[in-house]
């Protein structure tokens, strides 16, 4: 006779309990029960789970607090971007977007949704079956760091959902510290003889990437979600308001401040309620998110750069403070710029402890009259780098001091030039140490090479080392010559010359952003490259035939035949094509007097047989045409191939032509 085990339900309803309660307490604010009771529930739990090991499940409440890492974070590429927001900084601003959206979308009547925009660290939860299986951080937007141990710390983040949805779900969220929190931290801090932190969003984000999971545990952090991410599955909302909802049902925590508007001056009487409200909330607010509600029309407005169209951020005013300028210092950078720099009696502004703040150039500095020894104020607006706005006048010493620039290069003591135009003081000294680690840390960066593994710190070090002279000479490191660096491992120098390697492929657009030609930055390289096959091409151009290109003016076409013009540069573009850094796009056919996709706009979506979407890409470009990440009104063409997207049914509902990998090539090679 079968005796029915009742420790299995015992452990589920116990969780089912648990959960419920931390949801009453972290998401709605509204606990039915005391601490001490849930702490009887917490103990019963843990009590069976110690009894029966073999029930312990990832998703458990006593699961929170895992095992510290051993190393440091994986990466985790985001299957949708976590983009950045534009900014407007006034009404007009505001105004002005509202319009350009209603322009896009042929319409006038949409709802916004606004939300309050908390000053944290933006984070990103998948959930498989109901359960919490990744937590990664935004990172660059496209590629974060796996935290997963320390987000299921969070109290305020479920580890399983409270009812059934998608079969994979991502929510998107900013985890922070409230103000109690961190003034309790603090407190802690100064009692123990320790530095205090100096604002809660840098410490919530490092309390974030602790190594040790227990620490990020004991500092009371707290998130609100605010957008669902890439999810898969059936019955998906159709606006951003709705899968708000869906995602508060389902256990994850909305803020409750969030509205609907119909019309700007809702959305101005909401930014002006919290103008004045902010101060009495439990978190630091820097400003007002407002979005498109539709999904439908986000997809129609799509993205430019890394911003989407369909929101954007209302900022709070600035907030500023004074303090003594105690010297202005000057930094040299990758294109020889002798650049100020305030170095301040440190001041709290805005939340943040400032000590250093930018002062533009030597004539912004004697316009404004701000002198050495002067009380200054200080601005800084959200995440924006700190500026000195002017001298107070009236707090004026005779000690103060007029700043001069200096004669000489600070680094390497070259003679400083500056030319009549030109507001800015240069180091003309090319092999100036300071110019070429600037240009180094620039050209492995992401947008430009992107040779993962060369930090900042790596750089200082192959330039020390005597490893690199020149951009070109990271192209014939040895791995011997690196395993001989100090603290180089086995796997991160094979990983670095993977990287490498694999940097030879980027397309002449990305090259020539990487090479930091002075005014060339990655949309007029992209510009370039589309109008040019090769570097060859670009180098040989004489200012007359860039000025003819529609977007380059003279300034930009001077300083492109200057830096091609130099022996210097010519002999580091001869070394990256001996190593095999030579690339090229394909232009119009010999001959042809016009661009035959001149005006077109290409959205592809699915997997191409013949070719990387990428090239795809680069072809079309080449041939005068452009490139969308999603279909709009304005797309000519979507191109489908294997298993493609959700763009398909846009392109129905606007009626945009469809075409497969074939009628893209008839149009690339001017078959039809």
């Amino acid at each position: 006779m079968e005796i029915d085990d009742p420790v299995p339900q015992q452990v589920e309803d116990l969780r089912k309990k648990i959960n419920c309660h931390n949801h009453r307490y972290h998401a709605l604010d509204d606990p039915v029960i005391s601490d001490s009771q849930f702490d009887e529930l917490m103990a019963r739990l843990r009590e069976l789970e110690a009894l029966r090991p073999e029930l312990v499940t990832p998703d458990s409440p006593t699961q929170r607090v895992g095992a510290a890492l051993a190393e440091g974070f994986a990466q985790v590429e985001h299957p949708l971007p976590m983009l950045s927001l534009a900014n407007a900084f006034n009404y007009q601003e505001l105004e002005a977007w509202r319009r350009r959206v209603s322009t896009l979308l042929e319409v006038d009547d949409f709802r916004m949704v606004c939300e309050l925009k908390i000053d944290g660290l933006a984070v990103s939860l998948t959930y498989e079956d109901g359960r919490l299986v990744q937590g990664a951080t935004r990172g660059d937007g496209y590629r974060g760091e796996d935290v997963t141990h320390n987000l299921r710390t969070v109290g305020s983040i479920p580890l399983s959902l409270l009812k059934p949805g998608p079969a994979r779900l991502e929510a998107r969220g900013e985890v922070f510290m409230s103000k109690e929190a961190f003034a309790r931290l603090n407190e802690e801090r100064a009692a123990k003889g320790e530095p205090l932190y100096a604002n809660p969003r840098n410490t919530a984000a490092g309390s974030v990437r602790q190594l040790d999971p227990a620490m990020t545990a004991s500092r009371n952090l707290e998130i609100y979600v605010y957008a669902l991410g890439h999810t898969e599955g059936e019955g998906l909302p159709a606006s951003h308001w709705d899968a708000l909802e869906m995602l508060g049902e389902m256990g994850l925590r909305i803020s409750r401040h969030n509205k609907i508007c119909h019309t700007i001056a809702e959305v101005e009487g909401y930014y002006q309620e919290w103008l004045e409200g902010r101060h009495g909330l439990s978190f630091h607010a820097d400003g007002v998110v407002v979005k498109v509600d539709s999904f439908l029309h986000q997809e129609q407005l799509g993205v430019v750069g890394r911003e989407p169209r369909w929101a954007i951020a209302y900022k709070f005013p600035a907030e500023q403070a004074v303090t003594r300028l105690l010297n202005i210092g000057v930094n040299v950078g990758r294109t020889g710029s002798l650049n100020p720099f305030a170095v301040l009696e440190p001041v709290v502004v805005g939340g943040a402890t400032v000590k250093m703040a930018t002062l533009h150039n030597e004539d912004d500095i004697h316009r404004k009259d701000i002198r050495v020894g002067d009380w200054v104020t200080v601005e800084r607006a959200g995440e924006v780098i700190p500026q000195v706005i002017g001298p107070v006048l009236a707090r004026r010493t005779k000690e103060a001091r007029v700043f001069e620039m200096p004669a000489l290069c600070p680094v390497c003591g070259a003679e400083v030039v500056k030319l009549p135009d030109d507001a800015i003081h240069k180091c003309p000294n090319a092999a100036c140490p300071a110019q070429f680690f600037e240009l180094l840390k620039h050209f492995v960066s992401r947008g430009a090479m992107d040779i993962e593994g060369l930090g900042e710190r790596w750089c200082r070090v192959l330039i020390a080392e005597g490893l690199v002279k020149d951009v070109a000479d990271l192209y014939s490191i040895t791995e011997e010559r690196l395993l001989e660096l100090e603290r180089m491992g086995e796997k991160l120098a094979a990983r670095i010359l993977s990287n490498i390697e694999a940097s030879k492929s980027r397309p002449l657009s990305r090259a020539l952003f990487a090479l930091g030609i002075l005014h060339v930055g990655s949309e007029m390289a992209e510009l370039l490259a589309q109008r040019f096959r090769s570097i060859d091409e670009v180098a040989k151009a004489d200012e007359e035939r860039l000025v003819g290109i529609p977007g380059i003016g003279p300034k930009i076409a001077a300083s492109v035949v200057a830096y091609f013009g130099a022996e210097g540069n010519r002999e580091v573009i001869r070394k990256l094509k001996d190593a095999g850094v030579d690339p090229r796009e394909e232009g119009p056919p010999d001959g042809m007097d016009a661009l035959p996709l001149e005006g077109k706009v290409f959205c592809i979506t699915g997997a191409l047989a013949t070719m990387p979407r990428s090239q795809a890409a680069a072809r079309i470009k080449a041939l005068g045409g452009s490139t969308t990440s999603n279909v709009t009104r304005k797309t000519s063409y979507l191109v489908v191939g294997a298993e493609p997207g959700s763009k398909r049914d846009a392109a129905l509902r606007l009626g945009t032509e469809i075409i497969d990998e074939e009628g893209l090539l008839s149009l690339l090679e001017g078959r039809s």
